[in-house]
């Protein structure tokens, strides 16, 4: 099953959860409040292999612009 992450509209707290595709945009209860005022977030994911950055656009994560960034370790 996927993971998804949500945000809670009323507390704004943040939580993850693994469910179903189907059930991905179906209303969930907030972990921290107990809402149903929950929405679906987008996920922002990092990899890393062999010391080298593995992202979608291949330009490194998304503070560094494909730069060098000392925050991350990325580096072209």
């Amino acid at each position: 099953m996927p993971l998804y992450e949500y945000v809670c509209k009323d507390c704004g707290h943040h939580f993850d959860t693994l469910r179903s595709y189907k059930d991905a945009d179906k209303p969930i209860r907030c972990k921290n409040c107990l809402s149903e005022q929950t929405i679906r977030a987008i996920s922002v994911f990092y990899a890393q292999s062999d010391g080298r950055s593995i992202t979608q656009n291949g330009s490194g994560c998304g503070s560094c612009s494909g730069g060098s960034c000392g925050s991350c370790g990325h580096s072209h």
